[in-house]
């Protein structure tokens, strides 16, 4: 059965191109995914396929039951886009201003409508029932992968597997590691309350400017002389907001950042510290801070039997020739959540465009279609394996 679905997706090759250029020019950011979810259904509805719309939101959940028995098994795809200006000259170009699909996402969704349209044509030979989880607002905490989870998406789902189209890693590769492969992604906002005055008459004033450039250097000290060198994390600082006129100290002033790890004792100790700083440098003023820390996504945690599906078989693969294991990488994905309430895995599909070496969330990112009906394949790798498991 599995050589003819492979077929199949590569006789789908232009339409997953002509799905993945749609929804290209037609980007949403997370939470306003109304028009890509409706297009999602369309598609479920050409097919033939039952699916259940606005689960957790613009979320959608389709379902093909197999002809012969097995496990039930879910492949996840998210389909929102990013508040970037697309600087890409191409003939789908996003058409909306300032809304871009920077992060491949509309790639994610083409691949899965055509892994959902392959195995409908051979849905009485296929064992098990496939769960094809949409998924919206992955890129912004708190994402759109947990209310989905609260809303029954995994209900009666065995195990979840999951890609992403990886724009600087080469074609015809996997990158996969056991344990933890993403990081768990926080944000904050520091805001130093001070007294503001004269820019002539300094000792009058308590500088909030100031505390942000001691800040600035002393929060970075956590990492770097607080945390155990073996343990993997970022502090990085964002944001400086403060004033509006050269020579006004203003009354207050605003960092804002992001905190990155992998052990979530790591994540408690970071906050402790920062407090610790935050503290020591508004009482030397005789001033005060606020510190406003937004836990976001665990780290992506995946499991080990499901990640030999790949590294140990992974170049069984049509189109895949390497699978590398790869230190884990310290951005973020939602996916996590579905990897704490089930088996499974999650790995990078390489989609390089050979001299278009941009990175996620740039503006002139782009992916290397002929890597659709490689992720597709490899979706189902991770089905198909663990039928037999």
């Amino acid at each position: 059965m599995w050589e003819k679905v492979y077929q199949k997706i590569d006789e789908l090759y232009d339409r997953m191109v002509e799905d993945r250029r749609y929804l290209h020019q037609y980007p949403e950011l997370s939470f306003e995914e109304k028009e890509t979810s409706n297009f999602i259904c369309r598609r479920y509805d050409e097919l033939g396929i039952p699916y259940k719309s606005n689960i957790g939101g613009y979320g959608l959940v389709a379902k093909i039951e197999g002809g012969k028995p097995g496990k039930t098994v879910a492949l996840r795809a998210d389909f929102d886009a990013l508040p970037i200006q697309e600087e890409n000259d191409v003939p789908y170009k996003s058409k909306a201003d300032g809304v871009m699909h920077a992060c491949g996402h509309d790639g994610h969704t083409a691949t899965l409508l055509a892994v959902a349209e392959a195995v409908k044509e051979f849905q009485d030979e296929l064992e098990g029932t496939m769960v094809f989880i949409h998924q919206p607002a992955e890129e912004y905490a708190p994402g759109g992968a947990k209310p989905m989870i609260e809303d029954g998406a995994l209900d009666g789902v065995d195990a979840v597997f999951g890609t992403h189209l990886w724009a600087t890693t080469p074609l015809h590769t996997i990158e996969i590691t056991k344990d933890a492969f993403m990081a768990g992604t926080d944000r904050f906002e520091i805001i130093f309350k001070g007294k503001g005055g004269h820019g002539a008459m300094p000792h009058q004033t308590k500088d909030p400017v100031v505390m942000t450039g001691q800040a600035i250097v002393e929060l970075q000290q956590i990492i770097s002389r607080r945390i155990d060198p073996l343990e993997p994390a970022v502090l990085t600082i964002g944001v400086i907001e403060s004033g509006e006129a050269f020579n006004v100290i203003p009354d207050t002033a605003t960092l804002k950042g992001t905190v990155r790890y992998l052990n979530k004792d790591v994540q408690e100790q970071i906050i402790d510290e920062m407090h610790k700083v935050l503290k020591g440098i508004t009482d030397s003023y005789g001033a005060e801070y606020e510190l406003d820390y937004f836990k976001g996504y665990p780290p992506v945690i995946n499991h080990d039997r499901e990640t030999d599906f790949y590294l140990e078989g992974g170049t069984e693969i049509p189109g895949i020739d390497t699978v590398t294991d790869v230190p884990p990488v310290m951005g973020g994905e939602d996916f996590a959540y579905y990897l704490e309430e089930r088996p499974g895995t999650y790995f990078f599909t390489g989609a390089n465009i050979e001299g278009h070496d941009y990175p996620h969330h740039h503006p002139k990112f782009n992916i290397n279609e002929k890597a659709l009906p490689i992720a597709a394949k490899a979706l189902l790798h991770g089905y198909k394996k663990y039928q037999k498991a």
